[in-house]
């Protein structure tokens, strides 16, 4: 549900599913891609919601010397199928509608009353985002790792005992099998689920029937 609030009227038919990963470049976007590609019934919506760091504007994700009260957040529907950026690919993989929004580093909650009103105009939703868990309590929420990459962002961190299953790359390079991640500890996610992949397969049946089985109360649209 809505942190904080009800969900809309039409929560029936309507499944949040949220996206995450502990770093860029893990295939954040290509899983969901793939979900929506194998789930059509569901008629998704998707988002992908962007924070930049001081300096970068919000509006084009340049370079940027304005004032950040000035360009804190933007929202864009996207309209291109060329597949060329991660919105177009979510429309090339058969989303209704796609999204992208931009923020300053922690200024998300200036953009929830927007992304709010996108979704209440949807059947149904998938979210690439990590602190969009702040606002959002999805029906289902994954969270992406590769232990071949060092990075952890805080946001992934944050959320990790949130994550009702993990989808993890498989073991590769010579790190005698340990994750090039330092001082993270993934006892959050001990339990739960854990779906192996080996790009460029992102999206494995076992995923899939996951995610259906997770939202199968909520009734996809014909």
């Amino acid at each position: 549900m809505w942190r904080g609030r009800p969900r809309p009227r039409n929560y029936i038919s309507m499944a949040i599913v949220v996206i995450g990963g502990h770093s860029r470049s893990v295939g954040k976007t290509s899983v969901v891609a793939g979900l929506i590609a194998a789930l059509p019934a569901y008629q998704w919506t998707a988002l992908k919601i962007t924070q930049y760091g001081h300096g970068v504007c919000s509006l084009n994700g340049e370079s940027c010397h304005c004032a950040t009260d000035d360009h804190t957040w933007a929202i864009s529907e996207e309209k291109d199928r060329s597949g060329e950026s991660d919105t177009s690919r979510f429309l090339v993989a058969g989303a209704r509608r796609a999204w992208w929004v931009r923020t300053e580093q922690g200024r998300l909650a200036e953009a929830i009353p927007t992304i709010r009103r996108r979704l209440a105009e949807s059947e149904n939703i998938i979210l690439e985002s990590n602190s969009i868990l702040k606002f959002v309590r999805p029906d289902l929420y994954l969270t992406v790792l590769d232990p071949a990459t060092a990075d952890f962002k805080r946001s992934a961190q944050e959320f990790l005992d949130q994550a009702d299953a993990v989808i993890l790359h498989a073991a590769r390079g010579t790190n005698g099998g340990k994750a090039a991640w330092m001082n993270i500890s993934l006892k959050p996610v001990a339990g739960r689920p854990i779906f192996e992949i080996h790009p460029p397969q992102y999206v494995t049946p076992e995923i899939v029937d996951f995610v259906r089985s997770r939202v199968l109360d909520l009734k996809p649209k014909a």
